[in-house]
């Protein structure tokens, strides 16, 4: 009697375990990693070629710096880039997806990217971050813009500046003609800031 329920029994628990481990080719795939997703932002190789347009008349400057001389990564990937190399006129922008005014300001450094393309370059520097805190601020915001990586804070310490957000308007001479710090900077600061220290009034 034991035999012949054993017997009834087995084709049973193949059929159970056959029916658990079946299905396991046809589970969803993993997410993808912030890494092998595609990136948001622009690539880095243009940086060096100056914007097509005139910059304007800049208003006189005195004592106006270089950028420091730093050479840091592209986001995605290819040859790392000097940061004298970047020609100006352009808006560097250090940022991270950790820090609200950043978050918060991200999108009105896109507009100008767009308003101003041709004419002005837009430059991120992503600093402290993870790169997949990063890629979601380019997804989530639509940020496209060009972003270079500074996880050790180089240019920060450069520039004897260490609170972020923190904007660099740099003249086509590649000259530092203003920093500021002073939190979130919405559509208007911007266009303020530009036509102030670069010379350049950006379309609205």
């Amino acid at each position: 009697m034991n035999r012949r329920l054993a017997l009834l029994v087995l084709p049973l628990l193949l059929l159970v375990v056959t029916g658990c481990t079946a299905g396991a080719d046809d589970a969803p795939a993993p997410r993808a990693t912030a890494a092998q997703r595609p990136s948001p932002f622009r690539d880095c190789a243009a940086l060096s070629t100056a914007p097509t347009a005139g910059a304007g008349t800049a208003a006189p400057t005195i004592g106006g710096e270089e950028l420091p001389e730093l050479t840091l990564a592209c986001f995605t990937g290819g040859a790392p880039v000097t940061l004298r190399d970047v020609a100006g006129p352009a808006v560097i922008n250090v940022w991270a997806s950790w820090c609200p005014p950043c978050r918060k300001e991200l999108p009105a450094f896109q507009r100008l990217s767009e308003r101003a393309a041709g004419r002005l370059q837009v430059v991120g520097v992503n600093s402290r971050d993870s790169r997949d805190g990063a890629q979601s601020i380019g997804d989530d915001f639509g940020v496209r813009f060009p972003i270079l990586v500074d996880q050790g804070e180089a240019l920060q310490r450069a520039l004897n500046r260490n609170a972020i957000p923190l904007t660099l308007f740099v003249d086509g001479q590649g000259r530092i003609r203003h920093i500021d710090a002073t939190g979130a900077l919405d559509d208007a600061q911007l266009d303020k800031l530009v036509r102030q220290h670069l010379g350049l009034a950006v379309p609205a």
